[in-house]
């Protein structure tokens, strides 16, 4: 009988050392809005609801809104609940992205495109190195943004940036310095997010203009979860590095249900993607293939 059942105790460790190495971040944690952000500009379009814990940003006519982080952070895990402007919202863009200040700036973007009532919002994201962009990705969700929150946030250490909407991640950035790809390493970035109007692009690529008859367009946050190591601007390296969660050998790649679930998206939600558009890119990034976008 012991015998027997030598098999079944070895596959139950099996898939306990398989799921330590899982690479799913920690839950994030929700706090007040004035824990970790501060608004930027026209203060009289974000407004705190249930003491902070929820915030509104309005769009109208004459201006948008915007707020950013009290810390620049290197590294770390930086998650936001978001629920997208409902209705007609063409034309309007809620942005949520890591940014440094410098002239050759990092940035890791979450960009929503509204559209025309009853057609999809779109998710555009891009990573900047050393100043250069250029790698939009798009996709569509498996969701209506509009009718509840949900969780986007960034993962992000020295091998690896994840963007992942709810526990699904949509899109894997490597450190491919190896292959001559500049990548985010040594420049703190203060997080941020905007409501604005971006009707000479953002919509059937600026074909479908704003309408302000449905103005103010109103985007909802919640959760305001931030995990990094804050670093000043002038400091060129976090003090812990390499002694955080995300540091460690469980997170220096997707693990095989993440990386399935990364291919479900780019096979039935993705509409672009910069590694396969030979028409703007002859000539294939290298990473392309590191990060399996072909």
């Amino acid at each position: 009988m012991l015998i027997k059942m030598v098999p079944s105790v070895l596959l139950v460790l099996l898939v306990a050392a398989m799921a330590a190495m899982a690479a799913s971040p920690p839950k994030p944690v929700d706090v007040p809005f004035q824990k970790n952000y501060v608004p930027t500009w026209a203060f009289d379009h974000i407004k705190n609801i249930n003491g902070g814990n929820e915030v509104q940003l309005s769009l109208d006519k004459w201006t948008g809104t915007g707020f950013q982080s009290k810390g620049s952070y290197l590294f770390g895990h930086f998650s936001m609940q978001i629920k997208m402007v409902p209705g007609d919202s063409a034309g309007v863009v809620t942005a949520f992205y890591l940014s440094s200040q410098n002239a050759e700036h990092d940035e890791i973007d979450f960009e929503f495109l509204g559209n025309r009532s009853g057609q999809p919002y779109i998710l555009q994201t891009n990573v900047f190195s050393g100043g250069k962009g250029d790698r939009e990705q798009r996709i569509y969700l498996w969701f209506d943004p509009t009718k509840a929150y949900h969780s986007y946030s960034v993962l992000w250490n020295m091998r690896q940036i994840i963007f992942f909407v709810d526990d699904v991640p949509i899109r894997v950035f490597k450190n491919s310095k190896d292959l001559g790809v500049r990548y985010p390493f040594n420049q703190p970035m203060k997080i941020y997010s905007s409501l604005w109007n971006a009707d000479d692009w953002a919509t059937r690529g600026g074909l479908e203009k704003t309408d302000w008859s449905k103005a103010p367009f109103v985007a909802s946050y919640k959760g305001f979860h931030v995990d990094g190591c804050e670093a000043s601007m002038p400091n060129s390296a976090c003090p812990t590095l390499g002694r955080r969660w995300w540091d460690q050998k469980a997170f220096d790649d997707l693990d095989g249900l993440q990386w399935r679930k990364l291919k479900w998206v780019r096979n039935r939600y993705t509409i672009y993607n910069y590694c396969t558009d030979t028409v703007r890119y002859p000539a294939r990034s290298p990473e392309c293939t590191r990060d399996r976008d072909i």
